[in-house]
């Protein structure tokens, strides 16, 4: 299946691929496209709309993409629970769950666009590992708690 967000990937664009891969859609494919493009970039390619206005899989009620394809996937595992707050804390203002690693995580992705990487694509290969790890300390806290 196909994807579709904005382009110039940062926390949730690039949280909400590695999800997909890993819990929804290990063959997913995804397109990175101007904002005003994606609707119709959907509809055109058949792709789904992640984390731009207007999209099912986007922020509602105070809650990032990476949640909303949480709930709407009944992925029902501690730690990528525990890792939605944490992605959430970076991606949102309106941070609802005060978790520690958010911040460090919102630093990680700032500091992966200023590397100068050829595109979007590139960013996700690189950052996956750092979504891998994460997931991993994650199982780690949410089984100690």
């Amino acid at each position: 299946m196909k994807w579709v967000t904005r382009e110039h990937v940062k926390v949730d664009r690039v949280a909400c691929p590695w999800l997909i891969r890993k819990f929804v859609d290990p063959q997913a494919q995804f397109l990175f496209v101007p904002p005003e493009q994606v609707l119709e970039v959907a509809r055109r390619e058949g792709a789904i709309p992640y984390d731009v206005t207007g999209a099912e899989l986007g922020h509602h009620q105070g809650k990032c993409s990476f949640e909303a394809i949480v709930t709407k996937y009944k992925i029902d595992d501690p730690a990528v629970r525990l890792l939605a707050q944490i992605v959430h804390g970076a991606d949102v203002a309106q941070d609802l769950y005060r978790r520690p690693e958010a911040p460090g995580l919102k630093a990680i992705a700032e500091g992966f666009r200023q590397l100068g990487l050829a595109d979007d694509h590139e960013i996700l290969a690189r950052e996956f590992v750092v979504y891998d790890a994460l997931h991993a300390y994650c199982r780690q806290v949410a089984s100690a708690g």
